[in-house]
Parts: C-alpha cells; sequence; structure tokens
C-alpha cells in the first residue's frame, strides 16, 4: 500500500490530480527536504508586468532579464516571487539571482528558443578542464545561476521545455561546436530549493547543481525521449548536502547521476560529492537508473539512495570509475530498489568511461570502499550482477544482502549471473548466489552490520 501511494503522489506530478504535499504528508513519509526551508515572499511581480506574453510566439527574453534585474536591484526584504502565469513563454537563456522564487503556474510554458547561433557561452568548469563533450567552453544552460543563495524555482507543476531536439540532431550529425547546455544549472551556490515543476526535452543534462551545497529537489518530473543523448536527469556534481526525493525521471541518460570531476583536472581540483540522498524516484533509462560517476575525481562519499522503482532500464544501480579518475568512493549506500526488465541489475565497474584528454595520469586509480546494497527486488533482470575492480586497486567492503534478481525467461541467451573480478567483500541472502569472491568471504566488519 505505501509504494502505492508513493507512485500516486510521483505521477501526480504528471497527472496533477492529488496534492502532493497532503499525498505525502498523509504517510508522514522520512525526507531529507528540511535543509533548506521553503521561502515565503511577500514581494510579488508578474512577467506580465515587463511585457511577458505567453503566445509562444512572442520573445520574452527581455522580459525576463528586466524582471529579475528588478528583483536583484531592488533588493525586498525576504526576497522576490516572480510569477509566470499560464501560456508559453519563448525566450532565450536567462540568468537568475539571489532572494528569489521562480513560479509557474499550471499551465505555464518556459520554452527555449532554438536559436543556436546566439546562444552564449561559458568557461568550462574547472573541475572538467574543458567542455563535457567538446574541448573549449561551453553553451551556457537555458536557466543559470551562478554564486547564488535563496533561490527557489517551484510552482504548479508548470513546465520547462528546453526544445533540445534541435540540439540532439546537432550531437547526431557531429555538427556541435561546443558542448551543450543543460536545463538548469546551479555554479557555486547553496541554499537552492526545485519542486513541483515538469522539466521537458533537455539539450544535455537537465538539472545540474555544481559546486553547491544545501540543495533540494523534490516533487519535479524530468521527461525525455528515450533515443535523446546525454539527457541525464539529476547531476549533483562536487556538491554537498543535497537531498533528490519523490520524482519521477524519464530520460535517454541516468536517472540520477553523482559526480565529482573529470581526471587530472578533477583532482587538482579537489572537491568531492558528498551528504547526497536519494529517494522514492521512479523512473525508466536506458543507461542507469541510480549512478556513481563516472567523473568522480574529485571524490564520492556519503550517498544514500532507496525506495527507488525502475522499469525499463539498462543497469538498476551503476558505481562507474575508470583509470586516470583517482577519488574515493566510499560510504555508498543503496536499499529497498525494484527493478524490472533491465539488462543488469548491478554494475560496479572500473573501466567506465572516457577521458578529456591524453594528459590523465594512467597511475592515478579510483579507490572504491564500503559500497552496500540491500533489498533488492528484480524481475526479467537479463544479469544479475557485473562486479569489476582494478587488479592494482581492488574494490574492498562490497555488501550484498536481501538480493534477488530473476532473469527473463522469454530470453533466448542469457550471461552468466554474475560475473566479479578483483573485489572483496561479502554476501548474504542473495539469488542467484553471486560470485566466488563475495560469497566465500567473511563479512567484514564494514559489511556485518547489515548481516
Amino acid at each position: 500500500m505505501l509504494r502505492f501511494l508513493v507512485l500516486l503522489c510521483i505521477f501526480s506530478t504528471v497527472l496533477p490530480l492529488w496534492n502532493l504535499e497532503k499525498c505525502v504528508a498523509a504517510e508522514d513519509l522520512i525526507t531529507c527536504s528540511g535543509i533548506v526551508p521553503m521561502r515565503h515572499r511577500n514581494d510579488k511581480i508578474s512577467i506580465t508586468d515587463f511585457g511577458g506574453v505567453g503566445d509562444g510566439k512572442t520573445s520574452n527574453t527581455r522580459a525576463f532579464r528586466e524582471a529579475i534585474y528588478r528583483i536583484q536591484h531592488l533588493r525586498r526584504r525576504g526576497g522576490t516571487l516572480l510569477y509566470v502565469p499560464p501560456g508559453v513563454y519563448l525566450t532565450e537563456t536567462f540568468n537568475l539571482t539571489s532572494h528569489m522564487t521562480l513560479y509557474l503556474a499550471r499551465g505555464a510554458v518556459i520554452k527555449a528558443s532554438q536559436d543556436t547561433q546566439n546562444w552564449p557561452l561559458i568557461a568550462p568548469l574547472p573541475s572538467y578542464g574543458r567542455g563535457r563533450e567538446l574541448p573549449g567552453g561551453r553553451y551556457m544552460s537555458f536557466i543559470h545561476g551562478y554564486g547564488l543563495r535563496d533561490v527557489v524555482i517551484t510552482g504548479e507543476n508548470g513546465t520547462i521545455d528546453g526544445q533540445g531536439d534541435v540540439w540532439w540532431n546537432m550531437w547526431r550529425q557531429r555538427t556541435l561546436q561546443f558542448t551543450r547546455p543543460s536545463l538548469i544549472e546551479f555554479m557555486n551556490s547553496r541554499e537552492i530549493i526545485i519542486s513541483n515543476v515538469i522539466f521537458r526535452n533537455s539539450p544535455f543534462w537537465n538539472i545540474h547543481p555544481v559546486y553547491c551545497s544545501n540543495v533540494v529537489i523534490r516533487y519535479v518530473t524530468i521527461l525525455a525521449p528515450a533515443d535523446s543523448p546525454n539527457t541525464d536527469g539529476i547531476d549533483p556534481d562536487s556538491s554537498s548536502n543535497v537531498c533528490i526525493e519523490d520524482s519521477y525521471i524519464a530520460t535517454g541518460d541516468d536517472l540520477v547521476a553523482v559526480k565529482s570531476g573529470w581526471d587530472e583536472y578533477g583532482i587538482a581540483y579537489g572537491r568531492p560529492s558528498s551528504g547526497i540522498t536519494i529517494r522514492r524516484i521512479t523512473g525508466s533509462s536506458p543507461f542507469s537508473g541510480i549512478a556513481i560517476g563516472s567523473e568522480t575525481s574529485g571524490g564520492v562519499e556519503n550517498v544514500l539512495a532507496e525506495h527507488i522503482s525502475l522499469f525499463n532500464t539498462g543497469v538498476g544501480i551503476h558505481v562507474k570509475t575508470n583509470i586516470g579518475r583517482g577519488g574515493l568512493i566510499r560510504n555508498i549506500t543503496v536499499s529497498d530498489v525494484y527493478i524490472e526488465n533491465a539488462r543488469k541489475g548491478i554494475k560496479i565497474a572500473g573501466d567506465v568511461g572516457g577521458h578529456p584528454d591524453e594528459r590523465y595520469d594512467p597511475n592515478a586509480l579510483p579507490v572504491v570502499k564500503d559500497v552496500t546494497i540491500t533489498n533488492v527486488w528484480g524481475v526479467k533482470v537479463l544479469q544479475a550482477g557485473l562486479i569489476k575492480g582494478l587488479k592494482n586497486s581492488p574494490f574492498t567492503g562490497i555488501c550484498l544482502s536481501d538480493i534477488n534478481l530473476r532473469g527473463d525467461t522469454q530470453a533466448k541467451r542469457s550471461p552468466p549471473p554474475w560475473s566479479c573480478s578483483d573485489v572483496s567483500g561479502a554476501a548474504h541472502q542473495v539469488s542467484p548466489w553471486p560470485c566466488s569472491e563475495l560469497s566465500l568471504s567473511v563479512p567484514s566488519n564494514s559489511c556485518s552490520s547489515h548481516f
């Protein structure tokens, strides 16, 4: 019954028949959202006060920029709410400012211009050293925030539409000059809330908080076609104290991927992702459901993912890194996961992902330790698991318990249920029974508390 209620709450972001807050509050579900309290803004303005026209054709770039300029410079006590009424508001990119709420009414759509020629460029992230797709700079996110505090994007399940198909086609045709823009990116910001909004058709990653702290992302719906390239749902990147809850994500890449920089640039920048909670997420992806990596050079630690439901997914739970990454991945806990129709249930691998350039250090080996995966149920899972550590940096403290991953009885050919190398840890009540590297291990101190 609880799972049914949670799914109703999540899907109501697409079919808004329920009041989400009342629905979830009725069950008194555990939440991490209290790390950033929702702000009440006494000062309210509307995009129409600045000439905004929601006809889907008129450019509203000037209206958004002037409205946000007003918020930034008048600095009303308690901040200002910018209201976007029902309608379709076409606009180019714009920057947010501190102490503001961007509020989308039911039926409001903020739609990105497809004029890629005038899209602004910004510097590459220092922890990546270059654009993620191509050398050089990168296109600025559609809605951008830098060095901000106390920003809310919320509403009544209005939509932010990136109109990403023009960007996807440029990627497919190899005509991109720089890395595609994310839909929403916050850099060096804190006290951020994103809730009760539908995100569609991002050109690249959807929601990307990078070098941020105290971020809450809750009650969102993120949608993109399954063949849309690199449309990750939510990617906390070198960020701390991030709460991701009660959302539905169906995209062309990882639903949630925790990152922290790329090879030598991420090692030099040295900012980990830590204190990440991922809870009550439902979705589908041809790639990974819940992922760590593969860009983990600053380190990833203290991640909790629980109550996850995954359908039609490439890999259910995926911890991925590579030589040259360096970085410490530790204290990762994943529990209470349902997987239906997946190529792999669990994958922990040290050979995933490319490199920014030839200057990476092949001796910079990642360390993966203390990964606990428990209470996982899967049906139509082609291969239960693959754990592939590195010869000179074996993965340690890999703890699996109470896992049942059933194969697809209709599949003509199935790989071995488990494949493991260069790994140690323990397993308890795992079906199909895992590889000998785990099944014959004596539970270590890091695993014994889970058995």
